[in-house]
C-alpha cells in the first residue's frame, strides 16, 4: 500500500488541493429542508459525496455531528466513510483526540488500524497533553499508511492563549515545539505521515512552517473569514504543502448538484 503522503500528493495532483468539510450542522440540515436527526445527518453527508466524490481529493468528516445523534450517527459516519472510499476520494476524519497511555492506544485503533469500521486516512489530534502521548496514534499511521494532523496554530482566535505561550525552552511558542517535533518525526521516518492543523485566518502566523516535510490542513476558508488567494502570503514557501478545507461555505450551495459544483469550481479555479 502507498503511503498518506503518496496517496495525498496523487489525489490532489489529479483533482486540486481542496479539502471538503462534511459538518452537518443544524442549521445546514434546516436549511437543506432536513431533519435534525440521524437521517438528515445521512441525506446531507452521503448527498456531498455523491456529487462531488470524483472531483474532490480529500473529505473531512466532523466526527462531532454525527455524534450528536448517538449509534445511530456513528453508523451514518461509517457509511460515509465507506462512501468516500468508493469514490476514489480520501478521509480524513475530524475527530481531534489526544489523551494518555490505554486511552490514546485505543482512539489510535479505532481510528487508524486496518478492519476498523470507523478506520479513516487521516485524522487530527490534539497535543496538548504532551506531543509524546500522540504516539499510539504516530505507530498506527507509519504502520497502516495513514495520516495524523497535529493541533498546532488553529483558526479560533481563542487558540493562541495557549498555542503562542512560550514553550519548554522559553525560546519559542508552543505552536513551534509541536511543529518541530512534527518535522523531526517525518524525518526521522522518511514516511511524512505527520502533519499540521494550522489555520487560515491568521495575518501573521506566530510561528514558522517554512522547514516542514509533511501536509498541512488549513481551517477556516469561507465562514471564518479566511480565503485561499491569500494563503501563498500567509504560507509562503510552504503553501506548497498545504490543504485548504472548506465546510459550510461548500454545503452551504446544497443540496443542488448544479450549485455545489458551482462552489466547487470557484474554490479550486484559486488553489494551487
Amino acid at each position: 500500500m502507498t503511503t498518506y503522503w503518496q496517496r495525498l500528493n496523487e489525489r490532489t495532483a489529479q483533482r486540486g488541493a481542496l479539502c471538503v468539510g462534511i459538518d452537518p450542522h443544524p442549521g445546514l440540515l434546516k436549511a437543506w429542508g432536513l431533519a435534525v436527526n440521524a437521517s438528515g445527518v445521512e441525506t446531507l453527508a452521503r448527498r456531498i459525496v455523491e456529487v462531488l466524490g470524483e472531483r474532490i481529493a480529500v473529505f473531512k468528516p466532523q466526527s462531532a455531528f454525527f455524534e450528536l445523534h448517538g449509534s445511530s450517527g456513528i453508523a451514518v459516519l461509517e457509511r460515509v466513510l465507506a462512501d468516500i472510499a468508493a469514490a476514489g476520494a480520501l478521509s480524513l476524519l475530524d475527530v481531534k483526540r489526544g489523551d494518555i497511555g490505554s486511552t490514546m492506544d485505543a482512539y489510535a485503533e479505532a481510528y487508524l488500524a486496518d478492519g476498523s469500521p470507523l478506520a479513516a486516512d487521516a485524522i487530527t489530534v490534539s497535543p496538548y497533553l504532551g506531543f509524546g502521548a500522540l504516539q499510539p496514534a504516530f505507530d498506527r499511521a507509519h504502520r497502516y499508511d495513514r495520516g495524523v494532523y497535529v493541533l498546532a496554530r488553529t483558526s479560533n482566535p481563542e487558540g493562541h492563549q495557549v498555542q503562542l505561550a512560550l514553550g519548554e525552552d522559553h525560546e519559542g511558542s508552543v505552536a513551534q515545539e509541536v511543529i518541530d517535533a512534527a518535522r523531526r518525526t517525518n524525518s526521522e521516518t522518511g514516511l511524512g505521515a505527520i502533519g499540521l492543523v494550522v489555520g487560515g485566518t491568521h495575518d501573521d502566523l506566530g510561528c514558522d512552517v517554512s522547514g516542514f516535510n509533511g501536509s498541512i490542513l488549513v481551517p477556516g476558508i469561507g465562514f471564518q473569514g479566511g480565503r485561499i488567494d491569500e494563503l501563498p502570503g500567509i504560507f509562503g514557501a510552504a503553501v506548497d504543502l498545504t490543504l485548504p478545507s472548506v465546510s459550510r461555505d461548500v454545503i452551504a450551495a446544497g443540496p443542488d448538484a448544479g450549485a455545489l459544483n458551482d462552489r466547487v469550481n470557484r474554490l479550486l479555479a484559486v488553489s494551487r
